[in-house]
């Protein structure tokens, strides 16, 4: 079934080499500013999943996915998962791919963690930084919490079959929750088949039990002072006995930049599923408050 839907299924974009290996990148759009979408941790197949923002980011701006080793329609990779290569090979392949900067990185989840890295690392390539629900290095101090951890059987799941095999029972938990119509059948499809191929490779397995080392090598890092920021995140869930929610942590990392703010929003921790209409009109007025 692998071989049949990896013939049947072609990447949208472009596999450029990197480190001997292929990695996707899709561009849509055009426009003066190029936004680089990245994924979370275990998003199967990035540019499928991030479809309906980039449909409507791409009406006024070039919109970018770079899928990680791991990821999509991208190659497994034997470097280790550290935030380092992580964030060199994303610049490898928008360099291989000639896509010039300077980007606003849009990263979901645990890319907030990578795109801190970027913009303290190299922030002449960063113009502006729009999380999505981001994971930043400083929230388990925030919280007194522990970084999360990935069995490492789970990296037997998609090369065994149990991942096709619960795909088949089941599917729904490896779909977007979105309204019918959000996601084409098509991308459903294609969806569906690549969980079916990477769901929980070695990559994610070895990213998810990384993130304490990398959360460790960004703690002390913060978005430049004069860089713009802007934080979707879920409405304020749980707060703590101290006052203490996702919002108010957001706001410490929020730069001096006038156009910074966290806007939150009802909804999953995937925003982009049925979200995506109010993140990108959000998006445009934050663009054009600091060009």
């Amino acid at each position: 079934m692998t071989a049949y839907e990896q013939g049947t299924y072609h990447p949208p974009g472009e596999r450029v080499e990197v480190d001997g290996k292929k990695m996707h990148v899709y561009s849509k759009g055009t426009g003066d500013e190029t936004i680089v979408l990245m994924s979370g941790l275990g998003t199967a197949a990035p540019v499928l999943d991030f479809a309906p923002l980039i449909d409507e980011l791409s009406k006024k701006h070039r919109v970018v996915v770079v899928e990680p080793f791991g990821y999509g329609w991208s190659d497994l990779a034997e470097t280790d998962r550290t935030v380092e290569n992580i964030v060199r090979e994303m610049r490898a392949a928008l360099s291989k791919a000639d896509i010039q900067g300077p980007y606003i990185l849009m990263p979901h989840s645990v890319s907030g963690i990578y795109s801190m890295y970027y913009a303290d690392q190299y922030p002449e390539e960063v113009k502006a930084v729009i999380g999505i629900d981001p994971t930043l290095p400083g929230a388990l101090d925030y919280f007194n919490e522990s970084p999360p951890s990935m069995p490492g059987f789970l990296k037997y799941i998609a090369p065994s079959g149990i991942g096709r095999l619960a795909l088949m029972i089941d599917s729904r938990n490896f779909l977007p929750e979105a309204g019918e119509g959000t996601y084409s059948k098509e991308n459903l499809d294609q969806t569906k088949a690549i969980s079916a191929w990477k769901g929980y490779n070695r990559n994610v397995v070895a990213e998810a039990n990384a993130i304490k080392k990398n959360i460790d090598q960004t703690k002390d890092m913060a978005f430049p002072a004069d860089m713009p920021v802007l934080f979707f995140t879920k409405e304020a869930g749980k707060t703590t006995a101290d006052g203490k929610n996702n919002v108010t942590f957001l706001e410490t990392q929020l730069t001096t930049e006038p156009a910074s703010r966290v806007v939150p929003l009802d909804g999953h921790h995937y925003l982009h599923w049925t979200r995506s209409v109010e993140m990108s009109r959000e998006v445009d007025r934050f663009v054009e408050s600091f060009r």
